[in-house]
């Protein structure tokens, strides 16, 4: 059986390392305007996706658990644009720290723990949520790669 400190690290790393060290990986190269913009009528920017990961994680982790004052905005996640970038950045790395912080300190009982959220039926207990989150954090880095390269292919 893992034992729970590889568990809380583990949940932690992967959030600091696979998700914040990426996204500032991926966005280093572009200006503000540039992750803001929509290279597919279908797609989101990046910035968009930035704030919607960072809203994601402020509720479902920060306001759920870390019991933070957070209140989401969910759909500006997706109109609001134009913050310059180390300000989107800021935002985003505070979520990142919360949501590793918060795994940190969660205990054999916490993982356990009951869990609900608004838009959220399947989680039942908090271990399953990190784990929710840290999979759509992912599928979010990955639709960032795409973006990125398609941005820097137009300049």
């Amino acid at each position: 059986m893992t034992s729970l400190p590889v568990i809380q690290s583990s949940f932690a790393d992967y959030f600091r390392i696979m998700v914040q060290e990426k996204v500032h990986e991926l966005v280093e190269p572009l200006s503000s305007e540039q992750i803001w913009r929509r290279p597919f009528p279908y797609a989101n920017s990046i910035g968009n996706l930035i704030l919607h990961l960072t809203g994601n994680l402020n509720y479902y982790i920060g306001t759920q658990i870390a019991g933070t004052d957070y209140v989401r905005h969910r759909d500006l996640e997706f109109s609001d644009g134009g913050k310059p970038k180390d300000e989107l950045l800021k935002a985003f790395d505070d979520a990142i720290r919360i949501t590793a912080a918060t795994a940190e300190k969660q205990s054999d009982q916490d993982w356990s723990a009951p869990y609900s959220a608004d838009r959220e039926p399947e989680s039942k207990n908090r271990f399953t949520i990190f784990l929710r989150c840290a999979g759509h954090a992912y599928h979010h880095v990955g639709q960032i790669i795409y973006l990125q390269k398609e941005l820097l292919r137009k300049s």
